[in-house]
């Protein structure tokens, strides 16, 4: 990352950096969920399929990270709702957008499985917005990565909780100041590592393990540092 920063080349199209950086993260995050496309594709437009709409949601959600980072710093729970109203108009009834889940049935496309019941998705998300607005010196790898886990495990919406998990790993690095103008594109070290990687991560945070759960960290670790080199080509 800050490799990355400190590249002048890079430093000097930032901006136009940091737009790739949105379109290559919803094309790999849309990927994670099943819904693979190609960057070609995605910039010239998406149909109306359930292809294209899962497309369409992650370009939304990953487009509207950089307006969101100060919000995110004092109150976490209000830009997840507002995400997830991005994420899921087009899948979900509207009454449902942007209120964690009240029953204990998700859409899971990456088949994570043990889902907690509705009854917990409340008080630990309480508990997720305690460890982001409580002061705290562990690096941001380290948060990153239990929002990013928390929000897989727990799945508080029935569509489109992995988009968000995906987005939280952004909005950390952005607020804690690893990526500040958002240039890197943590879901293109992610998909890299591929989703059968993925789902094992996922449980192994979920197992509550600490050597597991250090696997976890390094897992995100990687994937974010892939995404910066990534970005720098």
């Amino acid at each position: 990352m800050d490799g990355l920063l400190w590249d002048r080349g890079v430093r000097a199209r930032a901006a136009e950096v940091a737009r790739k950086s949105v379109v290559r993260g919803a094309r790999d995050s849309a990927a994670l969920e099943g819904a693979e496309l190609s960057i070609e594709a995605m910039l010239a437009g998406l149909d109306d399929s359930p292809l294209g709409r899962a497309a369409a949601a992650a370009l939304d959600v990953t487009a509207e990270i950089p307006h969101q980072v100060d919000t995110w710093q004092r109150a976490p729970l209000q830009v997840l709702a507002h995400l997830h109203v991005l994420a899921a108009r087009s899948f979900t009834d509207e009454s449902t957008l942007g209120r964690p889940r009240t029953a204990d049935d998700v859409v899971d496309p990456l088949r994570i499985g043990s889902l907690p019941s509705a009854a917990e998705v409340s008080p630990r998300l309480a508990s997720l917005v305690d460890v982001l607005t409580t002061p705290s010196a562990a690096p941001a790898i380290v948060l990153a990565s239990i929002v990013h886990g928390e929000l897989l495990a727990l799945r508080p919406f029935v569509w489109g909780s992995g988009l968000i998990a995906r987005a939280g790993v952004r909005l950390v690095l952005a607020s804690r100041g690893v990526d500040p103008d958002l240039m890197s594109a943590p879901e293109a070290g992610m998909l890299s590592l591929g989703r059968r990687s993925y789902v094992y991560g996922v449980r192994d945070y979920m197992s509550g393990d600490p050597s597991a759960m250090a696997r976890w960290v390094m897992w995100n670790a990687a994937a974010v540092g892939f995404g910066a080199s990534s970005a720098r080509g």
